[in-house]
């Protein structure tokens, strides 16, 4: 039984959750427990599923129809997080200022979380993490076809 498409995703997201985490808290100076989320570098979302369509492009070829649907959900997940996950958050900066400067602010709902989405550089930090880890794994691991 191949366990790889199991292990290589889980794995893309735990390196790159844990990169981020530790990324975070040298530029915070202390554990950064409140930037965990969305946003920041590496992006765990382009780890992911990168990791995925590596594998089967290591395993299977790039010819093969599963990293043409691997390769299509990648695409669609980068996208969505350098731009439509990031004007979100744009908006929520746009909207927790407006809430700020109303006369009843203290009464309002607590603000929007802000850090969503990725810039370019965290979205090829997540996509390299996740190739390397799909090589790892298809290099380290016993094969079973």
């Amino acid at each position: 039984m191949d366990l790889s498409y199991l292990l290589t995703p889980l794995l893309a997201w735990l390196v790159a959750g844990s990169l981020k985490f530790l990324i975070n808290s040298l530029r915070a100076g202390k554990p950064a427990f409140g930037l965990i989320g969305y946003g920041g570098m590496p992006s765990n979302h382009s780890a992911i599923v990168s990791s995925m369509a590596a594998l089967v492009a290591f395993k299977q070829g790039i010819g093969h129809p599963a990293f043409g649907v691997a390769l299509t959900l990648a695409f669609i997940v980068v996208l969505d997080a350098s731009s439509l996950r990031r004007q979100v958050g744009q908006h929520a900066q746009a909207i927790n200022r407006l809430q700020a400067q109303a006369p009843d602010a203290a009464s309002t709902s607590p603000p929007l979380r802000e850090r969503m989405g990725h810039s370019l550089a965290e979205i090829v930090g997540g996509v390299v993490c996740g190739i390397l880890l799909a090589w790892a794994v298809q290099a380290w691991l016993p094969l079973y076809d």
